[in-house]
């Protein structure tokens, strides 16, 4: 009777970018220059795109958030645990400072007038927000509709549908009560709705 084939087991395959990211943590704990600049060199280009999108209409702010982020970056360096999650950290902070941004907007007093009966009628453009600002988040044209709206409108709208928080997560991380905040999702989306359509008349 033939032996029955044993299994062999596979180690996990190495991730090449996970190693290469924690050698360069090593390097720049040691204080090596080279590496300091390498780190900012290989991730500033994707950081600021991430950044920059997040921050219609005020897209001017990601150089400034970014020097922000590698700062936090540097100081926390020494407390990162995984250095080859390094990438997914380092958005991770990005990500904490768009909401920093959007949280600072949000506690301002409310600045703009109730809009009458158009607000009303906004509660029902939810789905077709959901729906269109979904299909179109990355399309030039759902951009230049953000960037044409008041800041607050347009961070609000970004917190809410790109960064997927709740009225609920919003609220706490603001400040504000949720009734608030969906006081001014319901005309931010009016809003939205009116330009994106006089665009498409």
């Amino acid at each position: 009777m033939e032996a029955a084939p044993t299994q062999t087991q596979t180690s996990p395959k190495p991730d090449p970018v996970g190693e290469e990211d924690a050698k360069l943590v090593s390097a720049v704990l040691r204080r090596d220059r080279k590496a300091a600049a390498e780190f900012v060199e290989r991730f500033s280009d994707p950081l600021f795109g991430y950044l920059r999108r997040r921050l219609v209409p005020r897209a001017e702010l990601a150089e400034d958030l970014l020097q922000d982020v590698f700062l936090t970056a540097f100081d926390s360096l020494p407390r990162l645990r995984q250095p080859s999650m390094l990438r997914s950290w380092l958005f991770g902070i990005a990500r904490h400072k768009v909401e920093d941004h959007y949280r600072s907007l949000l506690r301002e007093p409310e600045s703009f007038d109730d809009e009458g009966p158009g607000q009303v009628e906004a509660a029902a453009l939810e789905p077709l927000f959901d729906e269109t600002i979904d299909r179109e988040r990355l399309h030039a044209r759902a951009r230049d509709v953000l960037a044409s709206l008041p800041e607050r409108y347009a961070s609000v709208l970004l917190w809410r549908y790109w960064e997927k928080r709740s009225a609920m997560e919003m609220a706490q991380k603001s400040g504000r009560s949720v009734k608030a905040i969906e006081r001014l999702l319901a005309r931010a989306r009016a809003q939205f709705k009116r330009r994106w359509d006089e665009q498409s008349a």
